[in-house]
This record gives structure tokens, sequence and C-alpha cells, in this order.
């Protein structure tokens, strides 16, 4: 039976999350109240049969190692396979690569070590509650090159301007990909290629002093490889700018959207933390609002996102905000369309107000 080892690459997914990527890169963000951005990428690859993952990453990934740890959340601590973050590493002085083909070309035994004759390759931009094992047998049947997994979007949002669409004739085989922002055929930024391929085109790529393996190894071959699709069907999200991520976080304040992503099918697995569960004080009101473990409220929270341990004092108001880790709102402080990184303490009397297109963002451990 043929399986697939997982990459993650993150060598171009760049600080686009403003404050809120200060001190991590973007896969290590928190969302929805107790989870991080690349914890769907991971958990949709293992669900899919991945026993192999490696994280291609380049900078502020210690926030990202502390998070995954050994992989044991995951069930990816093994003792042969397993996770494996792999930080860059020029040793090599013949080196002439450039760009995420860096990666390849240093990391090169972690393809060849892996039992498994395939590759799926994913961002962490993209969050999908997904079974890729489909995706997979797809591929195998129609052998196929490569087989791009793809989302039909219903309403175009500014965060999909940055996707590649896909243009495909009635048999799925990809004629074209471009930036059209009016095609709603999104490509999802995940991929299946056999490893013998996928060696050869950064082969190709080096040779040809190319410094991206999608754009410039696949995306401008199309007329020498068969290139198919496979549509993913189901809630999606593309966090690509402070805007999406405010706008998704307050998306799974919808039940049937957070039903969607979490419980259609096998959970998203991430980072154990055993809280004791949320106290309600007296003085507390809460509507429509999303609170995880550990929190203290005894003020008015609505419409709103609150994380693990967060303080908020009476006769303070929360509203349409996410609130990360630890954060300490005191009393009388007003928040509207706001988003606080951890350890953030709001003192008495402020108000913040931010918009829902703009949100006022705070950094992580600022006393304002």
């Amino acid at each position: 039976m043929e399986t697939m080892m997982g990459l993650i690459n993150l060598e171009h997914e760049h600080d686009y999350l403003s404050e809120l990527t200060y001190f991590r890169c973007g896969a290590a963000v928190p969302f929805a109240g107790r989870y991080r951005l690349i914890d769907f990428t991971l958990s949709n690859m293992v669900r899919s049969n991945v026993q192999d993952v490696a994280i291609f990453t380049r900078n502020k990934y210690r926030s990202l190692m502390d998070h995954l740890g050994t992989g044991a959340d995951w069930e990816l601590d093994r003792r042969n396979g397993g996770l494996f973050i792999l930080p860059p590493d020029w040793n090599d002085p013949t080196d002439i690569s450039r760009g995420d083909l860096s990666h390849f070309h240093n990391n090169r035994d972690y393809f060849n070590r892996g039992r498994s004759n395939y590759v799926i390759v994913s961002g962490s931009q993209f969050l999908s509650n997904a079974d890729y094992q489909e995706a997979f047998d797809y591929h195998l049947e129609r052998k196929a090159d490569v087989t791009l997994v793809t989302t039909r979007v219903q309403e175009l949002e500014k965060e999909h301007e940055q996707c590649l669409r896909v243009e495909q004739d009635d048999r799925g085989w990809v004629k074209d990909m471009t930036n059209e922002h009016t095609n709603p055929h999104v490509f999802t930024g995940v991929y299946i290629i056999s490893k013998e391929l996928l060696m050869k085109i950064v082969d190709e790529c080096i040779a040809r002093h190319k410094g991206h393996l999608f754009l410039d190894g696949i995306k401008d071959n199309l007329q020498d490889l068969n290139v198919q699709t496979y549509e993913h069907v189901g809630y999606t999200a593309f966090i690509n700018s402070v805007e999406s991520f405010f706008r998704n976080n307050m998306n799974l304040l919808d039940p049937d959207n957070y039903k969607e992503l979490f419980y259609k099918n096998a959970f998203i697995k991430t980072k154990i933390s055993n809280e004791p569960p949320t106290k309600y004080l007296d003085l507390s009101e809460v509507k429509d609002s999303l609170l995880a473990n550990g929190c203290e409220v005894n003020g008015e929270v609505e419409n709103s996102i609150l994380f693990r341990g967060v303080k908020v004092k009476p006769g303070a108001r929360v509203v349409n905000s996410v609130i990360m880790q630890r954060c300490t709102i005191e009393e009388g402080v007003h928040l509207e369309n706001v988003i606080l990184d951890k350890d953030v303490t709001v003192t008495e009397g402020q108000t913040f107000i931010g918009s829902a297109s703009k949100p006022y963002v705070v950094a992580k451990r600022k006393v304002m």
C-alpha cells in the first residue's frame, strides 16, 4: 500500500500578521481559543496516514518548537519517522540553491530516508478539517504527476486575492494558474507529488538558479506535467493578513461554522494544556462568545474569543475582540474590535476601539 510523507513548507510565508508575528512565525500564531495555525495542517496530515512530517522554517521558530515539542500531541513521537523541524543549515560551501530550494537541497536525506514514495506538501495559511487520503487515492487513480488540492470559494474575500486560481478542462487537468480575482477555483497550497519527481524538479530548479519550487518548478512547467485537481469540500479559511485572521476568528462564533471546522471530521489536535474550567463570577455577563479553559470572568464579554487563562475584572467590557492567553483586563476597561496577544495587561479605565476591517492590535507582553 502506497503512503505519503508530509512536508510543511514555511519558507515563503512571511510576517504577514504584523504585531502577531513580531516574536513568532505565522504558523505558531494562536487561533480559535486554543489552537495554533499549524495544528490544522498537522492534524490533516496525521489523519491521512502520514507518519513522517518535516517542517521547513527559517525565522522566529522558537515559539513553534515550544508548541510542537516531540510531536506527541499529534501522535508523531515515533521511534522511526515522526516529526522533524528542519531550520536552515548552510554547511555546504558548494551550495548554489536559493529560496525554499535551499531547504530541499540541504535536507535531501529526509526524503531519501523516508519509506513513502509520495509527498504531500502544504503551508500553514490554509485552514480546514480534511482527510487527504481521498485526494491521494485520486492522484494514484488518475496517474497524475501532481495533484493540487483546491477549493471553490462561495464568497470571495480580500485574503483570496493572494491565492493562485486554477483553470482546468472538463476532466480536471490543469491548463493554467493565474491571479484572476473573479475565478472562485482557489489553490489551497496543498499538493501531492511523487518523491522521485519532486527531487528531479528540485535539481532542475537549482541548476537554473530558481528560488521557488512550486512557482518555478511546477506552475511554470504545466505544459510538461500532468497536473490534476482534487476539490476539497467543507469549511475553509485562508489566514494571510491581520484582517483575515480577525474575521475568520469571528466567523467561528457562528455555531454552524464552528461545528463544520472542528466536529465534521476527526478532531483538530493541539498541544494539551491542563487548565481548570472557566470561572464565571457574580458580575459576569457573557454573550455569543467562545471561552477557553482557565478564564476568570467578572465583567462583560460579548461576541469575543478568550484564550486560556484570561482574566476580565469587574466593570470591564470586551466586545468583538480576540484576547489571547493570560491577558488581564482590569476594572473599567472597554475593548472593542481589538486583538490582544499573549500576556498583555490593560490597566484600569483604558479604552481601545478598532474596526472590524482594521482591528486594534497589541503585541505580546505589553502593559497598556
